[in-house]
C-alpha cells in the first residue's frame, strides 16, 4: 500500500493544484505498471458523475493490469450538516486485491475568496491489516512532495484545520 499511497500523493498534489486556480477537475485514474511506469488517464464521460463512475469499475476491475492505482476525483466529504468541498482518492494495491483505502482532502474554494487545504481525512481502511496507516500516509506526502507545483500551493494553503 504504501507504493500506491506515494502515488496517490502526487495525482492528489496534481489535483490541488487544478483546484486552485478554481478549473474544473477532471477525474483521473492514475497507475503504476509492472514495469514501475507511472500512467495517467483522464476519465471524460457524459457528465463527471459517470466519469467517476468509470473510473470506480476500472480501478474496481484493474483493467490497467496495474500493480497500484488511485482514483481522484473532486467531490464532497459530509461532515455532519454540512459537505466540504474535497479531492477524493480511492487506491488500491493490487497484490493485496481486498484492500481498499479512500482518503478526501477538504479544501476551501477559490471562489470563497481564499483558497485553503484542510488536513486529510482517512475515510476508508478496509481489508488493509498488514498496513500501517501512519506509514501509508507518510508516503502519501512524500508523494505530494514529489509534485512540484501542487505541493508548492500543498505549503502556501495548508491551514492545518481538523
Amino acid at each position: 500500500m504504501l507504493t500506491a499511497s506515494r502515488l496517490a500523493g502526487f495525482f492528489a498534489a496534481h489535483a490541488i493544484w487544478c483546484v486552485s486556480e478554481g478549473d474544473t477537475l477532471i477525474p483521473m485514474l492514475a497507475y503504476t505498471s509492472a514495469d514501475g511506469e507511472r500512467h495517467v488517464e483522464r476519465l471524460v464521460g457524459e457528465d463527471l458523475g459517470d466519469a467517476v463512475a468509470q473510473g470506480k469499475e476500472r480501478l474496481a476491475a484493474n483493467a490497467m493490469d496495474a500493480t497500484d492505482a488511485a482514483l481522484v476525483y473532486d467531490g464532497f466529504l459530509p461532515l455532519g450538516d454540512e459537505k466540504l468541498d474535497a479531492i477524493i482518492i480511492e487506491m488500491r494495491a493490487y497484490f493485496s486485491p481486498d484492500s481498499e483505502v479512500v482518503i478526501a482532502i477538504p479544501y476551501t474554494p477559490k471562489s470563497s475568496g481564499s483558497f485553503r487545504i484542510h488536513h486529510p481525512k482517512l475515510l476508508v481502511w478496509k481489508n488493509c491489516d498488514d498496513f500501517d496507516p501512519d506509514d501509508a500516509l507518510d508516503a502519501f506526502f512524500e508523494g505530494v512532495s514529489e509534485h512540484e507545483e501542487g505541493a508548492k500551493i500543498w505549503v502556501e494553503c495548508f491551514d492545518g484545520a481538523e
